[in-house]
């Protein structure tokens, strides 16, 4: 695996298709080529083992000729022995089946599980857990000497986005990759739509659009030998501690669009509206059912994004840009104005996509480190949420300081306590909740 040997002025230009590669080449005498095995194998291990860490390793085992899947860890051991029984069903019916080489010893479990993922010989982790703990794995990935894909969104609360940025700069000084999964910079019709616009298709950006009106997600129920600690982690979608509600959660691919048109800057100030009008049940935790955020950026462009999870709505996913000369729609790949555009190139899965450029970039030197879009498209959905439970305007650079620290007094199986500085034990009031 690469070592702390490259120059510390090593930086990350992003392009604008979306990609962000450390400036220069890393010298290839730097790239892993020599592994335990002999070979160019590149070894991949995964922690959190749910739907999306399935299929996240799924598509790296399709990604590249040479890697093999060795080691998975999760909270929940019936988790990760489902999946693994899942994932080499999968990998089998696809052909792949030599490239998943996890034994049931290779399977760890608990709080501290993803520690023994670290002190593996693999290569390459996927951080796929509940996003309260992506800060803590990502730092002890990069200083363990690995490259990285992060899930989104990289954290819940200020303090995890600080993390996450220092993380970013240490790999940065490692060579070390960051591929995030705000999958939609790695759709090839959005790029080209987001290039375009971004070279003046539309004319000046006048205001963005975004919208992720959509249905109820799952729901795993309460088991009478789960803890109340258990019980929130298994449905972690609806306690703030552990999604960040679901502006941060599912409308972050969204606001990063946003963020990705305004070369990659967090919001300067927003303000917002949001609530709870059908989640009324103590089951749905403690998080909203909508936001409606107003972001406006220091060049005075605003973005304003709408985001719902009700049933028996209408339902819409796409993002628009209006500008002096016309609009572009970025998931339909349209512009309609002076110069009418539609992207009629391939399209393979943006899932797929993210996967192979990160095992492409560690092959050539060419490494790819997002982590510092990641984090502010995190920390805008951050202070999106912050301006709708307050209900207060929230500049950017107060929400990027903030004190409030959503992380529980202990990990351990009973009742779920937090300290003074975390604000959303309940479900907050806009008008009487504070700004931490």
């Amino acid at each position: 695996m690469p070592q702390d040997k490259n120059s510390l002025e090593a930086r990350r230009s992003f392009l604008k298709t979306g990609s962000a590669a450390v400036g220069g080449a890393v010298a290839l005498s730097m790239v892993p080529k020599v592994h335990a095995a002999g070979d160019d194998t590149l070894k991949v291990g995964m922690i959190g083992c749910g739907g999306r860490g399935s299929g996240a390793a799924l598509n790296a085992l399709k990604a590249d000729d040479n890697v093999k899947m060795t080691v998975m860890a999760d909270i929940f051991e019936d988790r990760v022995l489902g999946a693994r029984k899942n994932i080499q069903a999968s990998a089998e019916a696809a052909g792949l089946g030599e490239k998943f080489a996890v034994e049931e010893d290779a399977c760890f479990h608990g709080f501290d599980a993803y520690k023994k993922v670290m002190e593996s010989d693999i290569d390459v982790v996927i951080l796929t857990a509940t996003p309260h703990f992506r800060p803590r794995h990502l730092a002890a990935a990069i200083e363990a000497g690995k490259h990285v894909f992060c899930e989104k969104p990289v954290a819940v609360d200020a303090p995890g986005v600080r993390s996450v940025l220092e993380s970013t700069a240490k790999a940065k000084e490692k060579n070390l990759s960051i591929v995030s999964g705000l999958c939609w910079r790695y759709d090839y019709g959005v790029r080209e739509t987001v290039k375009r616009v971004m070279d003046g298709a539309i004319g000046d950006v006048i205001a963005i659009h975004t919208n992720y009106l959509t249905g109820t997600l799952w729901h795993r129920g309460r088991k009478p030998e789960w803890s109340e600690m258990e019980y929130q982690i298994r449905n972690w979608l609806y306690f703030t501690w552990l999604s960040g509600d679901h502006n941060n959660e599912q409308h972050i691919h969204s606001l990063d669009k946003s963020v990705w048109l305004m070369n990659d800057q967090l919001p300067a100030r927003c303000f917002g509206l949001g609530g709870r009008q059908v989640r009324t049940d103590e089951r749905w935790g403690n998080i909203y059912d909508h936001h409606a955020v107003c972001y406006e950026f220091a060049n005075g462009i605003k973005s304003f994004a709408y985001t719902r999870q009700m049933q028996g709505c209408y339902n819409y996913v796409d993002d628009i840009v209006y500008g002096t000369k016309g609009k572009a729609t970025l998931i339909a790949n349209k512009i309609e104005g002076e110069a009418n555009w539609a992207y009629d190139g391939p399209k393979p899965s943006m899932y797929d996509v993210e996967h192979k450029e990160l095992f492409a970039g560690i092959r050539s030197g060419n490494i790819i480190n997002n982590g510092d879009y990641m984090a502010k498209s995190t920390m805008m959905a951050i202070m999106g949420r912050m301006a709708c439970y307050t209900g207060q305007m929230i500049d950017g650079e107060q929400a990027m300081n903030s004190q409030e620290d959503l992380t529980p007094t202990a990990y351990e199986w009973g009742d779920v306590t937090f300290p003074d500085n975390a604000n959303y034990n309940d479900v907050a009031t806009p008008g009487k909740t504070k700004f931490a």
